[in-house]
């Protein structure tokens, strides 16, 4: 007796299992309709993952949008510090400006080294295999173009004039290797620093800014703008910030790495800057026979 009751639980075990992966098989394989039982579990399921997933949504959303507000507040505040320096400088930049002109009417002086006359222009040439060095533009001497005059885009000094036509000139990048490309430029800060803009790093496409002083103080992000000691730049040519400072070979002096403030790889329209006043230093310097500054 017992021995048919062992072998009644086998067989029952065997046709189980066999059911058992019947049932896998037929679930497994391709159908058009579910079962009802699959569709209850399914929906059932569904139903529970709904009902979890809305409160916890609603909390991750929640705490998301304490987040947001925080951010938020963040920067309202700062916004409103900025806007208070900015009145500040606004009110600041009325007085100079007032100051100056007074100072200028009992000079009676109408021009100073800063009055300039920009003349739109389009770049109409560029050699790729000196793509970095020049371009070329539609407008000549007849435009009133002459040589080692600025030239500017929207966002910063790009270079100089370097060879002038009756229609076309030419102009050469501050990215140009060339060692007599210098140009005259001053350090912003509390205390303004000088040296030349001289060289490029094409790795790491900034500006060398040369012959700054061993002792003299200059950090990172600082405004690096012409100086107009050279007698044919103007003052105040936005050129770039600085990134990074390093001594020289030698160390007797500094040199800067300043990221552009103009695009030297991209350059359409640009800005020639026709100064309304020479500056008395510029027959010197060209009795010097410097094309540079």
């Amino acid at each position: 007796m017992p021995q048919f009751f062992l072998n009644k639980r086998l067989i029952i075990l065997l046709v189980s299992i066999i059911v058992l992966v019947a049932l896998i098989g037929f679930s497994l394989r391709e159908r058009s309709k579910l079962t009802w039982p699959e569709q209850f579990v399914k929906d059932t399921t569904g139903w529970v993952q709904s009902l979890v997933s809305r409160p916890a949504q609603y909390v991750a959303g929640f705490f998301e949008n304490l987040q947001d507000l925080q951010d938020t507040y963040d920067e309202n505040k700062g916004l409103k510090s900025r806007v208070e320096k900015i009145a500040s400088l606004e009110a600041e930049v009325q007085e100079l400006k007032k100051d100056n002109k007074e100072l200028r009417d009992v000079l009676d002086e109408k021009k100073t080294l800063r009055d300039l006359e920009p003349m739109p222009a389009t770049v109409i040439g560029r050699n790729p295999d000196r793509w970095h060095e020049m371009i070329i533009i539609n407008k000549g001497k007849l435009d009133g173009i002459k040589k080692n005059m600025a030239v500017v885009t929207a966002t910063g000094l790009i270079g100089k004039v370097k060879n002038v036509t009756q229609f076309s000139s030419t102009v050469q990048l501050l990215s140009a290797m060339d060692p007599k490309n210098r140009i005259s430029a001053v350090i912003q800060g509390e205390t303004e620093v000088y040296g030349f803009v001289q060289g490029f790093d094409d790795k790491q496409k900034m500006l060398l800014v040369k012959a700054i002083p061993s002792g003299a103080k200059v950090e990172k992000g600082q405004t690096v703008i012409t100086s107009g000691m050279g007698g044919v730049f103007p003052k105040g040519l936005m050129i770039g910030k600085v990134e990074e400072v390093k001594p020289d070979q030698y160390g007797l002096n500094q040199t800067a790495l300043v990221k552009p403030g103009a695009d030297f790889y991209d350059i359409e329209n640009v800005m020639v800057i026709k100064r309304l006043m020479t500056s008395p230093e510029e027959s010197v310097m060209k009795s010097g026979k410097e094309e540079d500054l």
